[in-house]
């Protein structure tokens, strides 16, 4: 492998032109030869915006190309696990947006068809590259709290995503949750046994219309006998609301939300700060960075990514505990699932 990775995007919508401008212009390493979307005109912008030389409708185009060595699959969700089997059989490296499928059974498939070309891939969980989340991650790992026992996530939208999205994301825990139990997993370094969910709808009556959900509690018990809490509202007042703490024996770790300044106004009226980053663009956009990075360099040096395919997995085993978890009101073991 060269120096510099060649590699195209499939997908130019939000996701897609985020991964396109870092490539483009904040990893020096990596080069964009093409990008498609069945839209075409929003693959002509992002080409334009980002200095890619070609833009198609037809990623086939893409995988036909045999001077790009990698690609970015940035579209549908239900298109995943077949862009994954389609690069895997082209012979090219795949960073993959969450999730893989919304079933098990395509994504086993996928991830067989990556291990047969024995090529790498990298699933797109990005909260594990935010700095806030791995300082945690290196504090419960260097003993600096002493035995975890209860860990909290909370995970909360400025607002929820359009209807028409919602009907076929595959709901709450398959499409928003999903990061946290994979958060859940990275910071306590344990399998989660067992899974109990409370859940309704609470922000607007037209979810619950389409099927979903839009509030949710989730509790989980982990192998190594740690406890974990997990809530998710879609429409926070107050901005995206992101927050981490690990409660241990010897002490507690928390992350806060990120704010645009970490400045404080205080007065006989009362005290201020900043709301938190408006969304994830914002959030965690040196997350992104980082995650891209690590993409490109495992495969210029030949390393294996953080995020492989079972990490891509499990998290989908899980979704899909908590909603049966909910469906039938009870706790739900992962080994019923999986």
């Amino acid at each position: 492998m060269g120096e510099k990775l060649n590699v195209g995007i499939i997908g130019a919508g939000r996701i897609g032109r985020l991964h396109a401008e870092h490539l483009s212009f904040r990893i020096p390493e990596a080069g964009i030869l093409a990008i498609s979307d069945i839209v075409i005109e929003a693959a002509r912008h992002c080409a334009e915006d980002f200095d890619i030389p070609q833009a198609v409708k037809d990623h086939r185009v893409i995988m036909e190309n045999s001077d790009i060595e990698a690609v970015i699959i940035c579209s549908s969700t239900d298109t995943h696990a077949r862009m994954i089997e389609e690069a895997a059989e082209a012979g090219k490296h795949i960073f993959c947006e969450k999730p893989i499928a919304l079933d098990l059974g395509s994504i086993d498939k996928a991830l067989d068809k990556v291990a047969v070309a024995g090529v790498k891939l990298q699933v797109g969980f990005n909260r594990r590259f935010d700095p806030n989340f791995r300082r945690i991650r290196e504090l419960i790992t260097e003993g600096k709290i002493g035995t975890p026992h209860i860990l909290r996530i909370v995970s909360r939208d400025p607002g929820p995503p359009p209807i028409e999205y919602i009907k076929v994301s595959g709901g709450i825990f398959l499409d928003m949750m999903i990061h946290d139990f994979d958060m859940a997993r990275y910071l306590i370094g344990s399998e989660v046994k067992e899974i109990y969910t409370a859940a309704g709808v609470m922000v607007d009556p037209a979810i619950g219309q389409a099927g979903d959900l839009d509030t949710a509690i989730v509790t989980l018990k982990f192998d190594s006998g740690v406890l974990g809490t997990i809530d998710n509202s879609r429409k926070s007042a107050y901005g995206y609301d992101q927050r981490v703490e690990v409660f241990g024996s010897g002490g507690m770790a928390q992350a806060a939300n990120n704010t645009p300044t970490r400045t404080t106004l205080s007065n006989a009226q009362s005290v201020q700060e900043d709301l938190p980053l408006f969304f994830f663009v914002e959030r965690y956009r040196e997350a992104y960075i980082i995650e891209m990075k690590e993409f490109i360099r495992c495969i210029l040096k030949d390393e294996t990514p953080s995020v492989t395919g079972t990490d891509g997995r499990i998290p989908v085993v899980m979704g899909k505990a908590a909603g049966l978890s909910y469906d039938e009101n009870r706790p739900v073991k992962l080994s019923e699932i999986s």
